[in-house]
C-alpha cells in the first residue's frame, strides 16, 4: 500500500481556523481538507504542527517517529472533503524542516518513501535544499541545508493549500494575505497569510491549481 498522509495534528484552537475560513468539524475538532484530516488539539501541547498519521506503513516493529516527527499509523479510510469559505480545496505540500538532509531521506527510505526530485535554492542569502516525497494526494518538501548537518529532531514546519481561485482566496482574506504573486511552480500563483493576526501558529499559503488541473476544469 501506498503511504499516505492521513492526518495532520495541530496545536491550535479550533475557533482560529474557523475565522481563517476553514470548516471544522464540531466534536471532532478536525477540517477535512481534500482527503487529509487536520485535528485540532488547541494551545495546551504547544504550537504549529505536532504530529501527523500515516496510512499504509508497515505493521513490523514499533514506530513512535519519523526523524523526530510524532507519527502513528492510520487505517482509516481517506477523509471526505468538506467546502470551505476560503476557498481551499486541498492540500499542495508540507514543509519539513531537516536539521540533516541524509539522516532524514535514509528515515523515509527506511518506511518505503524514495524522492521525487531535487532542488537546490537559497533562504536568507544561505543555500538550501529541497526534497520532494509523494505521499499520497500530499507532497513533502524536506528542507535542509545541503552543506552541513546538525542534531536534533526534523519538524513539521507549514502548509501550502491549494485554492479554486486565488483571488477570490485573497478578497477573503484582505490585508491578512500578502499580495499574489507567482509561485515557483510555472504558470501558479500563491499567497502566504499572516497567520499570527488570525490566531494559527501554523505557516500558511494558498496556492492556485496546478495548470493542467486547471486547463481540465475549463
Amino acid at each position: 500500500m501506498t503511504v499516505a498522509v492521513g492526518e495532520i495534528e495541530v496545536a491550535d484552537p479550533a475557533d482560529a481556523w474557523t475565522r481563517a475560513g476553514f470548516t471544522v468539524d464540531s466534536g471532532v475538532d478536525t477540517c477535512r481538507v481534500g482527503g487529509v484530516g487536520i485535528k485540532l488539539v488547541g494551545r495546551g501541547r504547544g504550537t504549529g504542527i505536532i504530529g501527523w498519521s500515516l496510512r499504509g506503513l508497515s505493521t513490523d516493529g514499533s514506530l513512535r517517529d519519523l526523524d523526530g516527527v510524532p507519527t502513528t499509523r492510520s487505517d482509516a479510510a481517506p477523509a471526505s472533503p468538506a467546502t470551505h469559505p476560503n476557498g481551499v480545496i486541498g492540500i499542495d505540500h508540507v514543509v519539513l524542516l531537516s536539521p540533516d538532509l541524509e539522516r532524514t531521506v535514509e528515515s523515509l527510505a527506511a518506511v518505503g518513501l524514495q524522492p521525487r526530485r531535487e532542488r537546490d535554492g537559497e533562504l536568507g542569502g544561505r543555500p538550501i535544499r529541497q526534497i520532494f516525497f509523494r505521499l499520497g494526494e500530499v507532497i513533502v518538501e524536506v528542507v535542509g541545508s545541503p552543506q552541513t548537518a546538525g542534531e536534533g529532531p526534523s519538524t513539521l514546519w507549514g502548509v501550502t493549500y491549494v485554492v479554486a481561485d486565488i483571488d477570490a482566496t485573497a478578497s477573503f482574506f484582505g490585508d491578512r494575505a500578502a499580495p499574489v504573486k507567482a509561485a515557483v511552480q510555472p504558470g501558479r500563483r500563491i499567497t502566504t497569510l499572516r497567520h499570527h493576526d488570525l490566531g494559527m501558529s501554523v505557516r500558511t499559503a494558498m496556492m492556485s491549481v496546478p495548470v493542467r488541473a486547471a486547463e481540465a476544469r475549463r
